[in-house]
């Protein structure tokens, strides 16, 4: 059984993607960077901790938030859960999809079926269950052009996998959607949120001053790395962050290029499409950073003065994004008190 009026659509990231999925299948129109800018996901910051073998960089708010702040609108209702018991997660699940009910469940990539993360693990996935097939389950994964399948074992392994974030089983779906929503206010809301995530949380590995920790700190991982061969696996995971974990390219910054022209349109506001041209320009510029670090990882080139160039690269886009995103926190403030 496949429900056969969910339409499946590639999507840049995964959470937005099953999140946008879901709502156009409960009848409202709303694109995938529209949620992600009316749900301030644009973000940045710069996390060691005693939970990482490695300092990580995330250009995203915590997984689930985006999908928080849209269950918040007015007459929007999602229903979620997490289990203790594989079985009764299980059970619900069926007991959904019977109803021809989609619904979207956190996983862990490694055990998809139908996917090449051999050797990957990564507890934020997010796919959408949209029939059964016998022992299999007919997934939309917004990373593939085409519906895939995954066998029941492996689907209860990916919902219960251990470790950071991990996903106990969790899944949601959308109980009703509202006839239609006052843009301008969330646009303008998303908007001033983001800003002030970026500019004006009080913790120096957040926002503009996350991107500054990273350029500090960045010339210091030699010396926190085993061997050359630690480090240029550390070095072109950089890219992995910014480029292949579903960001829509260069940290999410194409992808809030995409909302604010989108905005611009919805607002008749000719000024936010000059901000989305300059984001693009930003994230052109963290894609260069993306494509040094493949570079001298690959070839090896991890001297002091590489390492010392790409430390330079990010505090040049420290300085970008602070008068971006101060820029367009005083335009939105300025223009819709």
């Amino acid at each position: 059984m496949i429900i056969e009026s969910y339409k499946h659509k590639m999507a840049a990231h995964c959470e937005t993607g099953a999140l946008t999925g879901l709502l156009n299948h409960a009848g409202l129109e709303i694109t995938e960077p529209m949620a992600f800018g009316i749900g301030r996901g644009i973000f940045f910051g710069y996390f060691k901790s005693s939970r990482f073998t490695f300092p990580v960089i995330v250009t995203r708010t915590k997984p689930g938030q985006i999908r928080n702040k849209i269950a918040n609108l007015p007459d929007m209702e999602f229903y979620s859960a997490k289990y203790r018991n594989p079985l009764k997660a299980e059970e619900e699940l069926d007991l959904l999809i019977e109803k021809k009910i989609p619904v979207a469940v956190q996983v862990d990539f490694f055990y998809m079926d139908y996917a090449s993360y051999e050797g990957v693990h990564n507890n934020t996935h997010f796919i959408t269950i949209i029939g059964k097939n016998g022992s299999k389950y007919i997934v939309s994964d917004s990373y593939y052009t085409k519906i895939q399948e995954i066998e029941r074992e492996s689907l209860r392994k990916a919902r219960f996998a251990k470790g950071l974030m991990a996903p106990k089983g969790f899944m949601y779906y959308v109980k009703s959607v509202p006839d239609k929503i006052d843009y301008e206010k969330y646009i303008i809301k998303g908007i001033k949120k983001a800003c002030f995530n970026m500019l004006k949380i009080p913790i120096p590995f957040i926002g503009v001053k996350g991107i500054h920790k990273f350029a500090d700190k960045i010339v210091l991982w030699p010396k926190h790395t085993r061997d050359i061969e630690h480090l240029s696996h550390e070095i072109m995971k950089i890219h992995i962050f910014l480029e292949d974990q579903g960001t829509g390219g260069a940290g999410f910054r194409f992808l809030y290029a995409t909302f604010l022209r989108q905005a611009s349109e919805i607002l008749n506001d000719q000024k936010l499409l000059t901000f989305s041209e300059r984001i693009m320009k930003i994230g052109d510029n963290w894609r260069n950073i993306s494509l040094f670090t493949t570079r001298i990882g690959k070839k090896r080139e991890l001297g002091e003065e590489k390492i010392q160039e790409l430390s330079n690269m990010i505090r040049e886009r420290a300085y970008e994004e602070k008068e971006f995103f101060s820029d367009l926190y005083k335009y939105i403030k300025s223009n819709n008190k």
